[in-house]
């Protein structure tokens, strides 16, 4: 992005005594550019009345995307997102994915109705995590990231991290851990209530890269799905044998405990100087 430093030095010789330095303080990793460029490549992300390309987002430093999207709704236009957010191809991509494979199957399995509404927290914001000065870049600052503080239901119903995590109904808390173990290894990063005192009113999900190949992931807490209780057995109507249509079951099939992280991911202890988490 052409203007990245120029504006970084621009904004932190108007603004030094905010302590803005760490907005240039971080090379910009080329893996970043080269995901945006492979997602868009492959028309992962398209122009929809729901999700609207905008202008590029430049610095200050070297935060900012070269594709943005203005995200309205999820999952064919099905989810909103309140308010919008502006992310990146690769986070807009996971997310619809997780939206429809995870987070809807745990919807309808928990409550008999829809995710019609993501309530947005934050999106891109050129930061450092958890606004600690001095600290490395957010996950944020490159539009890679999103925080949801709940749900909305079709019946009205809002699913809320900070009172659902820990005192909502059983449904309410399993519906959130079980969408929670879904995102672990679709996303890199999966920080909910409990993993340090930053995350206890949202779910932070993107998409940090901690190995090179990007296939490790932090996941807190840990990914623990509910079952659900054992429905009612109910006497046959014939003697005819059953015949099931289910399709064979993925790791994503299914509301109960046999969600997991993503075959193929290892999830990863924090590594040394995570004490705050990402955000």
């Amino acid at each position: 992005m052409r203007t990245w430093r120029r504006l970084g030095l621009a904004f932190c010789a108007v603004a030094a005594v905010s302590g803005c330095g760490f907005f240039d303080g971080e090379e910009r990793e080329p893996w970043r550019g080269k995901v945006e460029a492979a997602c868009i490549a492959a028309k992962l992300v398209t122009k929809t009345d729901f999700t609207r390309p905008i202008d590029e987002i430049d610095g200050p430093g070297v935060c900012g995307l070269e594709r943005p999207f203005r995200i309205y709704a999820l999952a064919d236009g099905s989810v909103g997102v309140q308010p919008s957010a502006r992310l990146g191809c690769p986070m807009t991509a996971v997310l619809n994915d997780w939206v429809v494979r995870s987070v809807q199957p745990a919807a309808q399995a928990r409550f008999g109705v829809a995710v019609v509404e993501v309530r947005n927290m934050a999106s891109y914001a050129c930061r450092t995590r958890n606004n600690k000065r001095g600290g490395k870049l957010s996950e944020h600052a490159f539009g890679n990231g999103l925080d949801i503080g709940g749900f909305v239901l079709a019946d009205g119903r809002e699913i809320s991290v900070l009172k659902d995590w820990r005192n909502g109904t059983p449904e309410a808390q399993a519906f959130l851990r079980e969408v929670t173990a879904g995102a672990c290894g679709a996303f890199k990063t999966v920080l909910g209530p409990g993993s340090d005192g930053h995350h206890e009113n949202h779910l932070h999900l993107d998409l940090a890269r901690h190995d090179p190949a990007g296939r490790r992931a932090y996941c807190r807490p840990k990914p623990v799905v509910p079952d659900l209780p054992p429905e009612p057995e109910i006497a046959p109507l014939s003697e005819e044998p059953a015949i099931s249509y289910a399709p064979e079951a993925t790791p994503f099939d299914g509301p109960t405990g046999s969600i997991r992280p993503r075959r193929g991911v290892e999830i990863m202890e924090p590594p040394p100087g995570w004490d705050e988490g990402e955000d």
